[in-house]
């Protein structure tokens, strides 16, 4: 049996929020908590109750009062075991890299099916990165440009971390990542805390684009060498 994620929704469009909650109510491992109407209901939640903090949280960005994008960071505070998925109907650019940047784990899109939402949810409460495709392409490229002809420059990995931030960024878990390196599982997580601390980063989404823009990881150019 799976292991039971918890999850919070914070959405002001009625319908939308029973469309999350019919859909969530009918896969066994999620388990819907708590639906808000705004980002200041959910903060007040939790900061009245400590010991409520869902696994995930679902977090719509054009919201009345405080926007997801401002609430994030506060969200993370109040939270930071919590993991944020930005779920949208906002295909800015510029709202994917602000995301990620006030720590978010997921983006995507709320024309998402229900199968990739739930996998999305799962893939950020195992350490990995939920990424509407469009985002992640647009993400990739993003930082592509900024890292050319800087490679290596400022900041040195070991290899192993290396081996493990490249399987990150393919989209592999933590389990996957052991079973590829024939690792165990507790190394690959020590090898993952130590990757956030020495990029000074608090997800997969955000070490991956640290880690492009530092020039330790390469694009597509490096596929063929694997």
């Amino acid at each position: 049996m799976k292991e039971e994620i918890t999850v919070a929704l914070v959405e002001d469009q009625v319908e939308f929020r029973r469309v999350i909650e019919m859909a969530l109510s009918d896969i066994d491992d999620l388990r819907l908590l708590g639906v808000y109407g705004t980002s200041e209901k959910l903060l007040q939640k939790l900061s009245e109750k400590k010991a409520w903090v869902p696994d995930v949280i679902l977090l719509d960005l054009n919201l009345f009062g405080m926007g997801g994008l401002e609430a994030l960071p506060l969200i993370k505070k109040a939270a930071p075991r919590a993991e944020v998925i930005v779920l949208t109907n906002s295909d800015r650019e510029g709202d994917v890299l602000a995301a990620i940047a006030n720590g978010a784990s997921g983006y995507l899109l709320k024309s998402a099916t229900v199968d990739e939402l739930a996998e999305g949810i799962r893939m950020v409460r195992q350490g990995a990165a939920a990424l509407d495709p469009k985002m992640a392409r647009y993400l990739l490229d993003k930082v592509n440009d900024h890292s050319d002809g800087k490679r290596k420059e400022e900041l040195k990995l070991s290899k192993r971390k290396i081996e493990v931030l490249e399987l990150i960024a393919e989209g592999l878990v933590k389990k996957e990542i052991a079973e590829r390196l024939d690792i165990a599982y507790g190394t690959v997580e020590t090898y993952v805390k130590m990757i956030y601390q020495e990029l000074g980063v608090s997800n997969a989404p955000s070490a991956v684009s640290k880690a492009y823009q530092k020039g330790l990881l390469k694009g597509d150019e490096n596929e063929g060498e694997r």
